[in-house]
């Protein structure tokens, strides 16, 4: 067991509270979570907030104390930690910078793919995923201030799960949400078509060679296939939970059609950078989750 618990020391409510983390998956913080009787409500993205009369009960239940600062290091080592950027609180007021440094004519635009972004159906597909891969842009195009010379390929990105319910449709009506609202902010036909294109290109994810915006757009969609290895949990835990609807077992066949696809289609990566990312670790991660789909639909 790898569940941690910090001294009660942060006031809120009348009383102190202690952080209850696993460095290890959030699958063994949940169940250890229920065992115990701790409402789903006291989860924070990383860690239930426990009041200060539930410290010794955790405890002799097999939680193991840790003074704060050790906590929060064996949190962020495990690659399960979520940083203060991508929580809700934070993320708006980020992303709507980012779109401010794309210069474009209208704040509104944003904010109204900030509401769509922000649905209570997402789990994975959220606004952390839409910074993850704006930074991911970064890390191949050469950072931020590169947004306005690469304006389509980031604008596609604020575009392309813009529409989200699971469905094949989804990146068609995402593109057909950015040809309805670019124009509107001044933006010429051509660039719109681009972005279009994009975002429909995140259907396979499969740029033609030389297709340089294509290539670095779903490179970046794909970063998360190489996380580390307990973000990289975290990460098909959220996918999973998208599609809850679904049966374990017809969940982790389609899963499986859809990894053995991606690494029986060559390089991960179309881009030079970023093969030499992330092209190893995401192989990696793949062939881990598929071992674990087998068990559920051998």
């Amino acid at each position: 067991m790898s569940i941690l618990i910090d001294p009660p020391f942060w006031p809120a409510h009348g009383t102190l509270f202690s952080h209850l983390v696993s460095d290890a998956s959030l699958d063994e913080l949940h169940e250890f979570a229920r065992e115990q009787g701790l409402p789903e409500r006291a989860f924070d993205r990383d860690h239930y907030d426990v009041p200060q009369k539930r410290y010794d009960d955790l405890v002799a239940a097999g939680a193991v104390p840790l003074p704060a600062t050790e906590l929060v290091r064996r949190l962020i080592a495990s690659g399960l930690r979520v940083r203060a950027k991508e929580r809700p609180e934070r993320l708006d007021a980020v992303l709507l910078a980012r779109w401010d440094n794309l210069g474009l004519n209208d704040p509104g635009l944003g904010r109204e793919l900030l509401g769509c972004w922000s649905q209570e159906q997402r789990v994975y597909h959220d606004r952390a995923h839409l910074l993850a891969v704006l930074t991911a842009l970064d890390a191949l195009t050469g950072g931020a201030a590169s947004a306005q010379s690469h304006l389509s390929v980031y604008l596609a990105a604020w575009f392309h799960d813009a529409v989200y319910r699971g469905t094949a449709t989804d990146e068609d009506e995402s593109a057909a949400l950015a040809a309805a609202r670019l124009p509107d902010q001044g933006i010429g036909s051509s660039v719109v078509d681009e972005v279009v294109r994009l975002v429909l290109l995140t259907k396979t994810h499969k740029p033609a060679p030389g297709d340089v915006a294509g290539a670095l757009l779903c490179d970046a969609d794909l970063e998360v296939l190489a996380r580390p290895a307990a973000a990289y949990r975290r990460y098909t835990v959220a996918v999973r939970r998208e599609y809850a609807h679904v049966p374990d077992a017809d969940f982790a066949r389609g899963r499986s059609a859809i990894l053995r696809a991606l690494l029986a289609g060559g390089s991960l990566y179309s881009s030079d950078r970023g093969r030499a990312l992330w092209e190893e670790a995401a192989r990696a991660n793949l062939v881990a989750e598929l071992k674990d789909l087998e068990a559920l639909a051998p």
